[in-house]
C-alpha cells in the first residue's frame, strides 16, 4: 500500500486510509492522468471501498448527493484535475445548497508545476472557496490527515454542507506518517454533534405558538436529516397546527395524517394549499430557509402581517426574509424537543383537520379528473397516480425538475415518513434524477428506488446507462416524452404572451437508446396501457425505462400556483 519504508505511507495511501477511518465504503468518480497514485491506492487495498466509475463528474457528485441522502452518511466523490474539477462543481453546489454533506476530491497538477502552464492547471482553490462549506488544496502530503479530519468534522456538524479537497500529484506521492491516521468516526455521518436550543428561546417559542388563534408549521428538509418525524408529530398534535412542507422537507410527516397539508410554495403548491398559508396568524418555521419558492416570493406568508416564530441550526436564515418573533437556534430534532418540553401538558384544539381535509379534497378532485383521463398525449397526473398504485410506500423517488418534480410534490402522496423523495431543488439543474438514483439505491440496496426525468433531462445524463447496466443498478427510469423544455416553454405562455422561442426539440426514441445500452425498456403511447406497463418495469431484475409519450407542461394543469392563478 505504501512506496515509502517504515511506519510512512505514501499520500495516495494515506487518503485512502483517512477515507475508511472515516467509514467511507463507497467513492463515486472519474479516472484521470493526476488521479494514478490515488487509484493505485484503492486497488492495493483489494476493493474495501467500492469505487463506482461514472462517465461523467456531474453525475458522480450527484450520485454522492443522493447516496448521502438516504444514509446519512458523507457521500464522497472525486474527478481529475481541469476539466474534471469543473464538471463535478454543479453536483458539489447543489448537494451545499440543499444541507448535504459530500466530500469532493478532485487530484491536481503537482505542486512544482503550478504557475508554469502545466497541462489543466486552474485555481482549484479559487474555484471552490465560494461555492462550498470547507475548502482546501493541499501543499504537502503530511497535511492529509489533519485536513481530512477538519473535512469531515465541518461538513457533518452545525448546519452540513459540502466540502472540496484538492490533492495534488506530487502531494500524492509524498510521505505521510501511519501514526497520524485517526479519526472520529462520528464525523462520517451527519448531523455530527447536534446543538441543542437555548432554554429561554425555546420556552418563548412555546408562548407564541400557545397564543396564536391558527398556527402553521411550514417544515424543511432539516427535519428529515435530523430525524425529528417523531418530535415534530408530537408538537403538531399538542398544537393541532396543520404541517406543512418544502419538497426537501417532504417525509416530515406521513401525508396521510389528519394534520398533514402537503407541500406549499410555487412548485408542488397549489390555490388550496396556499389559502391554508394566508387562514395562518403564526407561522411556524423549522430547518426551513423560507426562500423564494417556498413563500412565492415572500407573499405566502405576507411578511409584517404575520408572526412568525423559527427554527434553525444556521442562525444566518433566521430573520433574513421575515421579522422574527422568537429565534431558535438548534438541531430540527433537540429543537422541536426543547419546545414540546416547554409546552408540557397544555394543549390546543381547533378545527385544523376539517379545514385541511376539505382543502385536500378539493385539491385532489381537480388531480383526479385528469390521473384517470384517457385522452393522449397521457397526462401526467395519470403516470403520478399510477406509480401511487404500483409502488411500495418504502420506494425511493429521485425526480429531476420540469415536469417530474412538482406532480410528485403535489400530488403524490408518500405514507412513511422518512426520505423517499429526492429533488435538486437547490440550483434545479436537469440531469440530476439518472444518476442520483444510482445512489440512492447503492445506498438503500433493498428500497425500489425510481428516477423520473423529463426528456430534456435523458439528454443530460444519458451516458450514464452504461455506468447502470456495467453495475447491474435495479433502478426504474421513467422519461416524460414530450419535447419540450416545458418549464420555460410554460413560463414563456403565463409571462410572455406565448412567446415562444428556442425551447422545442426532436422526439427522441428513449427505449431504443435504454435497448442499446443493454436496458430493457418500453413505450407507453395508449394511457391504458401505463399500469401494466410500470408493473413490468418496476417487477424486472435489472435495470428497466419506461419512455411515456406524455403532455408537455405547457400545456398541461401543473400544480405551480402562479400558473393555475
Amino acid at each position: 500500500m505504501s512506496e515509502l519504508p517504515g511506519n510512512q505511507l505514501n499520500g495516495g495511501a494515506a487518503m485512502v486510509a483517512m477515507l475508511q477511518a472515516h467509514g467511507a465504503d463507497h467513492i463515486f468518480g472519474l479516472c484521470g492522468d493526476t488521479s494514478l497514485p490515488f487509484y493505485d491506492a484503492l486497488f492495493q487495498i483489494g476493493g474495501k471501498i467500492n469505487h463506482v466509475l461514472t462517465r461523467d463528474e456531474r453525475s458522480a457528485a450527484y450520485m454522492a448527493d443522493c447516496y448521502a441522502r438516504v444514509t446519512n452518511r458523507v457521500g464522497v466523490c472525486e474527478g481529475p484535475s481541469g476539466g474534471g474539477a469543473t464538471y463535478i462543481l454543479p453536483g458539489v453546489v447543489e448537494a451545499n445548497e440543499s444541507s448535504i454533506p459530500i466530500l469532493s476530491i478532485t487530484t491536481d497538477i503537482s505542486v512544482s508545476a503550478r504557475g508554469r502552464y502545466a497541462l489543466t492547471e486552474l485555481d482549484q482553490g479559487a474555484l471552490f472557496q465560494p461555492l462550498t462549506k470547507w475548502n482546501k488544496v493541499l501543499d504537502n502530503a503530511a497535511e492529509i490527515p489533519a485536513t481530512l479530519r477538519a473535512a469531515f468534522r465541518n461538513l457533518s456538524t452545525g448546519r452540513p454542507g459540502a466540502g472540496h479537497i484538492g490533492l495534488p500529484f506530487d502531494v500524492q506521492r509524498g510521505a505521510v506518517d501511519e501514526n497520524d491516521i485517526w479519526a472520529d468516526p462520528n464525523h462520517g455521518q451527519f448531523p455530527s454533534w447536534p446543538v441543542g436550543a437555548d432554554p429561554d428561546a425555546a420556552a418563548a417559542a412555546a408562548a407564541a405558538l400557545l397564543s396564536a388563534k391558527s398556527p402553521l408549521i411550514i417544515v424543511g428538509g432539516g427535519v428529515v436529516i435530523s430525524a425529528a418525524q417523531a418530535s415534530l408529530q408530537t408538537l403538531a398534535e399538542a398544537l393541532d397546527a396543520p404541517v406543512a412542507t418544502t419538497i426537501s422537507g417532504q417525509g416530515a410527516i406521513a401525508e396521510d395524517h389528519p394534520l398533514a397539508v402537503g407541500v406549499v410554495g410555487s412548485n408542488g403548491g397549489v390555490i388550496e394549499t396556499r389559502e391554508l398559508v394566508e387562514a395562518a396568524d403564526l407561522v411556524f418555521f423549522v430547518s426551513c430557509r423560507a426562500g423564494s419558492v417556498t413563500t412565492e416570493r415572500w407573499r405566502y406568508p405576507a411578511a409584517g402581517k404575520t408572526r412568525i416564530v423559527h427554527l434553525d441550526s444556521d442562525p444566518g436564515v433566521i430573520g433574513a426574509n421575515y421579522p422574527t418573533e422568537v429565534a431558535v437556534v438548534a438541531d430540527a430534532r433537540l429543537g422541536l424537543d426543547a419546545i414540546v418540553a416547554a409546552i408540557g401538558s397544555a394543549t390546543r384544539s381547533s378545527d385544523a383537520a376539517s379545514r385541511i381535509a376539505a382543502a385536500k379534497k378539493r385539491k385532489f378532485d381537480g388531480f383526479n379528473e385528469l390521473a384517470f383521463s384517457d385522452a393522449t398525449p397521457i397526462r401526467p397526473e395519470r403516470v403520478i397516480a399510477s406509480l401511487q398504485r404500483n409502488l411500495p410506500a418504502d420506494a425511493v423517488i429521485v425526480a429531476d425538475p420540469g415536469t417530474p418534480c412538482p406532480y410528485v410534490s403535489g400530488y403524490y402522496e408518500f405514507l412513511e415518513p422518512g426520505r423517499h423523495f429526492i429533488s435538486n431543488r437547490a440550483h434545479g439543474a436537469l440531469g440530476y434524477s439518472m444518476s442520483g438514483a444510482v445512489g440512492a439505491q447503492l445506498g438503500r440496496p433493498n428500497a425500489m428506488v425510481v428516477a423520473l426525468m423529463g426528456d430534456g433531462s435523458f439528454g443530460f445524463t444519458a451516458g450514464e446507462l452504461e455506468t447502470i447496466v456495467r453495475l447491474g443498478v435495479p433502478i426504474t427510469m421513467v422519461v416524460f416524452s414530450n419535447s419540450v423544455f416545458g418549464w420555460i416553454k410554460a413560463g414563456q405562455r403565463a409571462g410572455f404572451g406565448e412567446r415562444y422561442f428556442s425551447v422545442d426539440f426532436n422526439r427522441t426514441d428513449h427505449a431504443k437508446v435504454a435497448e442499446a445500452f443493454g436496458v430493457k425498456a418500453w413505450t407507453v403511447a395508449d394511457p391504458n396501457d401505463l399500469d401494466a406497463t410500470l408493473k413490468a418495469a418496476l417487477a424486472h431484475d435489472g435495470p428497466s425505462l419506461v419512455d411515456i409519450i406524455a403532455q408537455p407542461l405547457n400545456e398541461a394543469r401543473a400544480p405551480v400556483s402562479e400558473w393555475i392563478a
